[in-house]
């Protein structure tokens, strides 16, 4: 497992340096303490202004490894797992906002592209939704008010395109807020685990099996179910 790299300096926007409030600076901390899969790399990126007094962000991705002719591969020499991107963002409002019902929100985007078959499944949606909802129970997370979206959309080439493969590709948007411990100091949650389960996401999104039971891996891209 690894903590996201980068240092507190490179946030964007006023969540910057000693300008945070010390308890949005605690939750940065726990947050950055999460632990995510080795195959996630993930690194602080600078936040949006606009949609929280104070912000943290942090940007993610699985890759594929290639063989030697630019070709996915599993490790079995099959075919390989696909690729995801993606962004967790930490909104602090001192103030609360209605909409949260609390001080904290954490806002999540996943991205994967898929076999075009997969694309046509009914269920796609709603096992996207699970990978997150899943992810966030065996890290054992605790939060309320989720909310989000699960899109699906398809290209096809033409004309001087017409020798590309179409492509497929989920996109998944959430958003939820981190619950504290009744004894956490100043109300102040614990967001490894929220890390943690954004991680998971990325991973199921590209096909990775979960570390873990309980945790819902989509069929890998290029195979049957």
């Amino acid at each position: 497992m690894a903590a996201v790299s980068g240092s507190f300096g490179e946030m964007g926007g006023p969540a910057e340096g000693p300008a945070a409030p010390a308890a949005f600076r605690r939750a940065v901390e726990s947050l950055r303490a999460g632990a995510l899969r080795p195959e996630v790399a993930a690194e602080v990126i600078r936040a949006p202004r606009r949609l929280a007094p104070f912000s943290f962000a942090v940007s993610g991705e699985v890759g594929a490894a290639e063989d030697g002719d630019g070709d996915e591969r599993g490790d079995d020499g099959g075919p390989g797992i696909g690729t995801a991107d993606g962004r967790l963002i930490l909104l602090h409002d001192p103030d609360g906002q209605d909409a949260w019902r609390g001080e904290y929100r954490v806002v999540v985007l996943v991205q994967a592209d898929l076999e075009p078959e997969l694309a046509s499944d009914p269920l796609l949606p709603d096992v996207g939704w699970s990978w997150l909802s899943e992810a966030l129970a065996a890290r054992g997370c605790a939060y309320a008010e989720p909310s989000g979206t699960v899109s699906r959309s398809s290209s096809h080439f033409f004309g001087g395109l017409a020798g590309r493969d179409p492509s497929t590709r989920i996109e998944i948007r959430a958003s939820w807020t981190p619950l504290a411990a009744p004894q956490a100091p100043e109300g102040v949650p614990e967001l490894g685990c929220h890390l943690a389960a954004w991680g998971e996401l990325l991973c199921a999104a590209a096909g990775l099996p979960p570390v873990q039971e309980g945790v819902i891996a989509m069929p890998r891209p290029g195979r049957g179910r």
